[in-house]
């Protein structure tokens, strides 16, 4: 089910996507992190990545993109 705001990531083909750690979470965040994207998931708010592993890019409040 697709919606005019789904976007996908294209990525250039010779991407090589970095295997690095950049955040730990505790055990309790995991759980929580997992338990959120299980909900996300049922509601079809989100849907599954085609990328091997989970990108997550944060960004400080009241930055634009880019910035």
């Amino acid at each position: 089910m697709k919606k005019m705001w789904d976007n996908a990531i294209k990525l250039k083909e010779e991407f090589v996507l970095r295997k690095k750690n950049i955040y730990l979470l505790s055990k309790e965040e995991r759980e929580e992190m997992h338990e959120f994207i299980n909900k996300q998931l049922r509601k079809r708010y989100i849907s599954p990545s085609k990328l091997p592993q989970m990108l997550l890019l944060g960004r400080k409040i009241g930055k634009a993109v880019g910035d």
